[in-house]
């Protein structure tokens, strides 16, 4: 075989070599960002998981998050029914509004 077939073979094989390095990479990423989208850890080269890392820290971290949100759940339902009497109050007829102001001050007098 001489210099001039050897790069015949290398220059047909080339494509296929480029395709397959292609291909294979483009897999790799997909299958990346498909992990990284439907919240599977990621892994290093040896198998083992990057993210999430469980540790005692972060645990308690979670604890902290969780109680604050139930905090400000209760805060918001508080607001709800504030801001449902700010509503009835803006929206009722004026005539009903200074009815019920004066029964009010009729109770305390």
């Amino acid at each position: 075989m001489n210099s001039a077939d050897k790069l015949m073979f290398v220059q047909g094989i080339f494509p296929l070599i480029a395709i397959i390095v292609s291909v294979t990479m483009a897999g790799w990423v997909l299958t990346t960002w498909l992990r990284i989208k439907n919240g599977y850890p990621l892994e290093n080269s040896w198998g083992k998981a990057l993210y999430p890392k469980r540790d005692d820290e972060a645990m308690e971290r979670i604890r902290l998050l969780s109680q604050e949100n139930a905090q400000l759940r209760a805060e918001l339902g508080s607001v709800k029914d504030r801001l449902a009497n700010v509503e009835r109050i803006v929206t009722d007829g004026a005539v009903s509004l200074d009815r019920e102001i004066e029964s009010l001050r009729g109770h305390t007098n």
